[in-house]
């Protein structure tokens, strides 16, 4: 691939920009800006580790809370989903009826 105009003048203000912020990085309010952008980082990532601890606990309440929710207010649910399930595995439960045929076509 050729380097034409457009890709160097992309790469020369790349570039400034570079220079510019290392330039300003460098003064006393580019430095309380690192500080405070690496305290925020700090404070973020312990959230996260936080967040991934409590994470398994959290989900495994979620899950309690759900079936009791679910439980409550649809009674029959369970019983549904195990009869929908084995539809879908292809497994007839013993509470279906027996299989119908198809009507034959009369002429």
């Amino acid at each position: 691939m050729s380097v034409n105009k457009k890709h160097l003048a992309t790469f020369i203000l790349g570039a400034a920009a570079g220079v510019a912020a290392h330039k300003y990085l460098q003064t006393e309010e580019g430095e309380k800006l690192l500080e405070d952008l690496k305290s925020k980082a700090s404070n973020l990532k312990s959230e996260a580790e936080q967040a991934v601890d409590k994470g398994p606990e959290y989900f495994e309440e979620l899950k309690t809370k759900g079936t009791d929710l679910l439980k409550t207010n649809f009674p029959d649910v369970e019983q549904f989903l195990k009869e929908l399930f084995e539809k879908f595995k292809g497994n007839p439960s013993a509470t279906d009826a027996a299989p119908t045929e198809p009507p034959t076509p009369t002429t």
